[in-house]
């Protein structure tokens, strides 16, 4: 019998306070945890009761009083493993990481290095501001640093280059320089590279197999090939070991952003996290060529469904394309940055055809190439355009696309009131947005750029970005990439015909389009789809009506609010009276505690300790498990 009392009296002290600590707490402990803190109360009552039961003898209130200590130092063991180590103790599994972490901590200092080498080092550190410095200089030694970093800081590069709603324009003129051209990938690795996406041998797949690339990048390069029926292909092959830099330079960039996030008000301000966090999205998916190719089937397959062949596009090979090798047909061309048009008149029409088959994806499609730059569009032997790397493409839905077309609309019209509308239906627009000031800001935009005989160029989307920051309307990153199109092929346009006006282009795209709106079939089409959709509607109006008319003149017309109906509100409601009275309940039982401990008198239990001293000693306790409970949970966010 005694082995059975000396086991219940070791799990009444050990085991059982850590036990009621994780309950109280909500921890999700495990046993590692648990028997650590069961040991820690343990060790801590011990030697504060320990000498009690030496003097007074084996006594219940003290053995309480001894339970109650262990729970108390339990939950602080506990809160602070907790906050030490959320994820729990795993020794093997930090050990897997080390090695991981210090060659982030290697790349983080090489990073670090570049950037004191051309006087960024106080940027990182949250102590420089962009204006303390000429904004040219300051955008130059920017440029340098990104191409020493290497892909994932080149890449984040050319994505800030696009972004004129953030950056002035010195970084972006300087941020478009960034070139992405490396040495070509030794052949015996590219060719284990294809023997693992294609599952054999190319001198298999393909009947000639041209092992000197035709381009090289950062990320992938391309080579020529033929199949054995005599199609001329393209093979795009992923660099060995890219994806696991990219991967830890994607970290590091999340961890500078979060600390110019933190540290500086501009960081702040440009909402770092989200941009760093959107360009690790995007770059991922850049890394797995199955993304390109249904891009590239959904961009080809819009196009062929408008019976649209202004541009061409390259046909995708689908059986042999993988994650990390693409093969496409081959389009004879001149990149358009390297290519001379026949005439002025030809660089007109290329112009407007290049400008007119991006708009026509954007409204029509829903589905755009959406990085038109001029290493990207290739200039054919006939003089027609072909598009080509559809690694970025957007997509907006109908409803968006009728914005953008009533934006179009708008800017036809140079009406600042219809401009306003339409920014205001393709932005999140705050609460408290003066639409007044909007509508004359806008007005002013429209005089300065919309006028008759304007010819939009950088300042224009640098202006109208500054606006809609001014406004705090936050762009959709549907439409935001929309905007980026535009603007990277503004500066393509321009090279291909100098001087083309991109707003009286836009402005005869928008006549065009409300023509054809207005022309008898389309407009009988548009009723029609519209009559149908409203007739379940107008079939219940008529019975609606009826019963609010004789609610009505019966006065027995209400409306019913429910409070709190959404059970989100509810719980949120529901935890924060639980911690109001939690924190209550400490109060309390701390306070009545104190005024028992310092009240005389009461049954004397020993000759130094009396029962009211015991209760004070254990509402004590209690209040102080209580306390922790209400602290531990306010560092938790409401759910």
């Amino acid at each position: 019998m005694w082995v059975i009392g000396a086991l219940v009296g070791a799990f009444s002290v050990v085991v059982l306070p850590p036990l009621l600590a994780r309950r109280l707490l909500g921890i999700q402990a495990g046993p590692s945890r648990v028997v650590l803190a069961g040991f820690v109360g343990n060790a801590l009552s011990g030697s504060v009761v320990g000498p009690l039961f030496q003097s007074q003898g084996p006594r219940p209130e003290l053995f309480t009083l001894m339970v109650g200590l262990g729970m108390l130092a339990s939950m602080v063991t506990l809160v602070a493993m907790d906050l030490v180590a959320p994820g729990g103790l795993r020794p093997l599994s930090w050990a897997q990481r080390l090695r991981g972490r210090l060659a982030r901590v290697h790349r983080y200092s090489q990073i670090v290095r570049i950037a004191g080498r051309h006087g960024l080092g106080p940027y990182i550190g949250g102590r420089g501001r962009p204006r303390d410095t000429r904004h040219e200089l300051l955008a130059q030694e920017l440029r340098q640093a990104l191409q020493a970093g290497g892909t994932t800081f080149v890449k984040l590069g050319q994505l800030m280059s696009t972004r004129r709603d953030l950056l002035p324009a010195p970084y972006i003129e300087e941020l478009s320089h960034l070139q992405d051209q490396v040495p070509p990938a030794p052949w015996a690795e590219v060719e284990a590279a294809l023997l693992a996406g294609l599952g054999a041998p190319p001198d298999e797949v393909f009947a000639e197999f041209d092992h000197l690339p035709l381009a090289a990048a950062s990320i992938a390069q391309v080579h020529a090939a033929v199949l054995h029926d005599g199609t001329r292909v393209i093979v795009k092959v992923q660099r060995p070991g890219i994806r696991d830099l990219v991967e830890r330079d994607l970290d590091i960039v999340n961890r500078l952003a979060a600390t110019l996030q933190s540290r500086t008000d501009w960081g702040s301000s440009l909402r770092l996290t989200e941009l760093a966090q959107g360009f690790a999205v995007a770059l991922r998916e850049e890394l797995d060529f199955r993304v390109e190719a249904r891009n590239m089937k959904a961009v080809r397959h819009a196009a062929e469904a408008r019976k649209d062949g202004s541009v061409h596009m390259p046909v995708l090979y689908e059986q042999l394309s993988t994650e990390r090798v693409l093969v496409m047909s081959r389009i004879d061309g001149v990149p358009l940055g390297q290519a001379r048009t026949e005439s002025e008149e030809h660089g007109r029409a290329l112009a407007r055809t290049l400008f007119t088959a991006l708009l026509n994806q954007i409204v029509y499609d829903g589905v755009f190439h959406a990085d038109p730059h001029p290493g990207n569009i290739l200039l054919r032997p006939d003089g027609s355009p072909a598009l080509l790397d559809f690694g970025s493409v957007g997509r907006i839905d109908a409803g968006l696309r009728d914005a953008m077309a009533g934006l179009f609309l708008a800017v036809d019209r140079g009406d600042p009131a219809a401009l306003r509308d339409a920014l205001l239906e393709i932005t999140d627009r705050p609460e408290d947005v003066d639409e007044q000031r909007l509508q004359r800001a806008l007005g002013q935009f429209s005089a300065r750029h919309l006028g008759h005989g304007s010819a939009p160029g950088t300042e224009m989307f640098t202006d109208l970005f500054r606006l809609v920051a001014d406004f705090r309307l936050a762009v959709p990153p549907e439409i935001a990439a929309v905007f980026r199109a535009l603007g990277t092929l503004e500066g393509t346009l321009d090279r291909v015909s100098a001087g083309f006006n991109m707003l009286a282009a836009s402005r005869s795209y928008a006549s065009d389009r409300l023509t054809q709106q207005l022309g008898s079939e389309t407009a009988r089409d548009a009723v029609r789809d519209e009559l149908i959709a409203l007739l379940p509607v107008l079939r219940r109006l008529p019975r609606r009506l009826d019963r609010i008319g004789s609610a009505l003149e019966d006065g027995r017309l209400g409306v019913s609010v429910r409070l709190l109906a959404d059970p989100r509100d509810r719980r949120v409601a529901g935890e924060l009276l639980s911690r109001v009275l939690l924190t209550f309940l400490g109060i309390f039982f701390g306070v009545t505690g104190v005024q028992l401990l310092g009240t005389a008198g009461g049954p004397q239990l020993t000759a130094s300790l009396s029962l009211y001293a015991v209760i004070g000693y254990h509402l004590l306790v209690l209040s102080a498990a209580v306390v922790l409970r209400t602290v531990h949970v306010l560092t938790r966010p409401l759910s």
